[in-house]
């Protein structure tokens, strides 16, 4: 957040692995090429910190997945 590393993580470090999650969908539906799964949050989320901390209109958040590229979202106010 605002060039601040917050959270770092990767998949080895989930509760349940990739593999195990795809085979648990897909016994109830099935995935189309393009769909997400959301698999939570690694360890360092703003609520945990003391004082907590939370986005605000202004930051930036970037999320970047080796391979692949780097995202980035402005916060704004919405109101």
């Amino acid at each position: 957040m605002n060039g601040e590393v917050k959270q770092k993580s990767n998949t080895g470090y989930m509760l349940f692995r990739i593999p195990e999650l795809i085979a648990d969908i897909t016994a109830g539906m099935t995935l189309e090429p393009g769909d997400v799964i959301a698999t939570g949050s690694p360890a360092g989320v703003g609520a945990s910190f003391t004082p907590q901390q939370f986005l605000r209109p202004g930051d930036v958040v970037e999320a970047t997945v080796e391979s692949i590229g780097t995202l980035r979202n402005p916060v704004v106010d919405v109101r």
